[in-house]
């Protein structure tokens, strides 16, 4: 079942963290950019949420279940499709690109998350896969004390090890992996590779 409640319940919530974490929202936004295929490219978020990714970004398609994220991204400017991660309401070999940002945590088979992203992908599209790395400093603060949290409660949190073996499951080919937000960095770079920056971005070509 889509763990919608608390997205539904405490939407205002969700869009303040990034006014009030916006170097790192910004931060984000950054690495996923590098990723992104061309601007002609036809794109799909999967658990767009309010859209604070999907709209900066010129992703114009987004799949949500929550009710009231949903609306608040049709606001943005996205057509929001209700449907699931696991069950993805697109016909197969349809978008260039599908981009997943701090989706995973809240899906309930990662597995066949991946491999609807695969099926509705053109054949050399590719899925970018945005998360907080369970193994970093963040990921770790995050597990600790989800009790507490409206949001991460019913998480689960990923090392990049984890999501690079689901992907390759999927018939995935990583050409790429980029971090950002180490906490010893002052603003916020984008490195190669992972271990180092709690926000890790993946590149999987189909």
């Amino acid at each position: 079942m889509p763990r919608t409640e608390a997205f539904d319940t405490y939407s205002d919530a969700y869009d303040e963290w990034f006014d009030r974490h916006a170097a790192e929202y910004h931060a984000e936004l950054a690495v996923i950019r590098r990723l992104l295929p061309s601007p002609h490219a036809k794109g799909l978020e999967v658990g767009v949420g309010s859209g604070k990714f999907a709209a900066p970004l010129g992703i114009g398609i987004g799949i949500e279940p929550s009710t009231e994220m949903a609306r608040r991204a049709s606001r943005r400017g996205v057509a929001v499709c209700r449907g699931i991660a696991e069950e993805l309401p697109i016909m197969s070999g349809q978008v260039d690109f599908v981009l997943l940002v701090t989706t995973i945590c809240f899906v309930d088979d990662v597995g066949c998350t991946f491999r609807e992203a695969f099926r509705v992908l053109k054949t050399g599209g590719c899925s970018l896969v945005g998360f907080v790395d369970k193994e970093s400093d963040l990921g770790r603060q995050y597990a600790a004390n989800r009790t507490s949290s409206r949001f991460y409660q019913h998480a689960t949190f990923f090392s990049t090890p984890e999501v690079l073996r689901y992907l390759e499951d999927a018939g995935f080919s990583v050409t790429d992996i980029l971090q950002t937000l180490n906490p010893r960095e002052r603003p916020a770079t984008i490195r190669d590779g992972y271990g180092e920056g709690a926000f890790v971005v993946i590149k999987a070509v189909k």
